[in-house]
């Protein structure tokens, strides 16, 4: 972890995000008047396929599920999709 102040911060951003990218820090706090305001790290982004089919057979559906498809596409749109 390091401390920066705002200039700092704002004359190297670039030089900063590099150091999070490469792991070389974990986390940076930005300062104002040496009192830490703020706290940069980097995004937790969960792979795609982790995402796709999260809730699959968490919940069931009864009945045809689609059955009123042609009476509410009619109903908000005035016609079939």
């Amino acid at each position: 972890m390091i401390q920066v102040n705002m200039l700092e911060a704002k004359t190297d951003f670039s030089k900063l995000i590099k150091l999070l990218e490469t792991k070389k820090e974990d986390y940076i706090t930005i300062a104002r008047n040496g009192k830490p305001i703020a706290k940069i790290t980097l995004l937790d982004e969960a792979p795609v396929s982790k995402r796709i089919g999260v809730a699959k057979g968490k919940f069931k559906i009864k009945g045809d599920f689609d059955a009123d498809n042609l009476e509410i596409a009619e109903s908000l749109f005035g016609g079939r999709l």
